[in-house]
């Protein structure tokens, strides 16, 4: 079996931590045993596939926005990239194709595709196995793995099994409600449904032989070029509601969604994330991104989160809503994790002029670098405050440290180092600043090297 964690999600739910590019999986907020700096969903995901044997088989279908921070937390994974957001069943679709024409993978090979973003313990993983035998078992189209629910919740779909086709403890789908009403709900429970989680598994020709009976692309390559004409739809609307044969698993363990502050914030080892203090709180978390402190007095069922991306105190569980609250704001993302290293953004400027004026803060980690590359429309302004480093400016290259300022202009390549971590102001100047705006040559220092002994060309 090939398995496919889909990374999405908008960053609103979880606003202002995450952002467009740094979801929810990306945040490190969760404890881990004897370490001293936590983990996110994501990194435990990866620790938990790796137990069970299941990390060599395994993808991440994301947005390219979304690859360099995966491997920046989790190493070189093997990441499908989808052209651009557009919903599970593009990328369920996209992902297949790609198992099955550059990977090479055989028609009736299946594949489990699940979200990359759900707390679950080990046993989860198991079960997805598990899933993949009773697929075999029972020649279904599709097998669903459903969570036992734990209240009569509006949150989640529900999958109601038939139970008149129940053959070798297998049941066969009846039906699915789409977000009931709690009066609803208790009834589905009633009758054995199970909250739907996600989890689906399938030979992988089945999906290339939807996609040919609904003239949709068949092909990775073509899929790729059209993926803007696929519908934006989820694969549960657009392929599972109208699949002939559905099996249902059910799992029995742990199983939370950890999309809103109140539920994420359960599973914090502690009530302070940064520098904060809450004193004669209950129920109350800081959250603390920024170089100042953050202090909450006399607060019960409360949460504070400061980032560079925005500052937000709410009651727990009114911050459900909070999506909606902060759907308006359009602001670029303020803090990124890249293979190399991290940035915050400290200011942003429009002068009269019209010229933008962008100030990051950069730390480049030990044994990284930033590839040999050149912008267009900005020049970049470096002022090293901490650590030692190799710069090259087109074919010239030096040693900085500590108060040392580099000034690198428009359509000039460049490239920076460390040994043992730097980090650096950048203030960027120009007619628009946009993360578009760069031309790589290099990626890797090696490469920078044997390119400069044999006279790399400036142009």
């Amino acid at each position: 079996m090939k398995l496919v964690l889909l990374s999405g999600g908008s960053g609103k739910r979880l606003w202002p931590m995450s952002n467009d590019i740094r979801s929810k999986q990306f945040l490190r907020v969760l404890p881990v045993a004897q370490a001293a700096q936590p983990q996110s969903m994501l990194q435990r995901v990866w620790g938990q596939l790796h137990r069970c044997g299941l990390e060599p088989d395994a993808y991440v279908c994301a947005s390219k926005a979304q690859v360099e921070m995966i491997r920046a937390q989790v190493g070189n994974v093997a990441c499908i990239e989808e052209p651009l957001r557009r919903d599970t069943f593009p990328a369920i679709a996209l992902s297949t194709l790609y198992l099955l024409d550059v990977v090479g993978i055989p028609d009736e090979e299946p594949v489990v595709i699940c979200p990359v973003d759900h707390f679950v313990d080990d046993h989860y993983f198991c079960d997805l196995q598990i899933l993949v035998k009773l697929l075999d078992e029972s020649n279904a189209d599709l097998a669903l793995m459903g969570v036992k629910p734990t209240s009569p919740t509006s949150k989640f779909g529900y999958i109601v099994p038939d139970s008149t086709t129940r053959v070798n403890d297998v049941s066969y789908v009846s039906s699915f409600v789409e977000k009931p009403e709690a009066s609803k709900a208790q009834e589905l429970i009633r009758q054995g449904a199970l909250w739907n989680c996600g989890v689906f598994c399938f030979r992988a020709g089945w999906i290339r032989s939807h996609l040919a009976a609904t003239g949709r692309p068949t092909t990775y390559e073509e899929c790729v070029e059209a993926f803007d004409t696929l519908p934006k739809r989820s694969f549960d609307y657009e392929v599972v509601e109208h699949a002939s044969s559905i099996i249902v698993h059910s799992y029995q363990g742990t199983w939370n969604d950890l999309g809103t502050w109140a539920a994420l914030s359960e599973q914090m080892a502690t009530f302070a994330v940064g520098q904060g203090i809450a004193h004669e709180c209950e129920n109350t978390h800081i959250i603390n991104e920024l170089g100042v402190p953050v202090v909450a007095l006399g607060l019960k069922d409360a949460v504070l989160v400061a980032t560079p991306d925005g500052i937000l105190a709410a009651d727990k569980y009114a911050a459900t809503h909070l999506k909606d609250v902060v759907s308006p704001l359009q602001n670029r993302p303020m803090y990124e994790e890249r293979i190399w290293g991290t940035y915050r953004v400290l200011d942003y400027q429009k002068l009269r002029d019209g010229t933008e004026v962008l100030t990051k803060s950069i730390e480049l980690y030990p044994d990284k670098n930033i590839s040999y590359q050149k912008h267009m429309m900005r020049s970049e302004v470096w002022t090293i405050i901490e650590g030692h480093g190799e710069v090259i400016l087109d074919t010239s290259r030096f040693i900085v440290g500590p108060g040392d300022v580099v000034r690198v202009y428009a359509d000039q390549w460049h490239a920076i180092r460390t040994d043992n971590g730097l980090k650096f102001i950048e203030v960027q100047r120009g007619t628009e600043l946009v993360e578009e705006d760069i031309v790589r040559r290099y990626l890797t220092w090696d490469e920078i090297e044997v390119a400069l002994s044999v006279g790399v060309s400036k142009s």
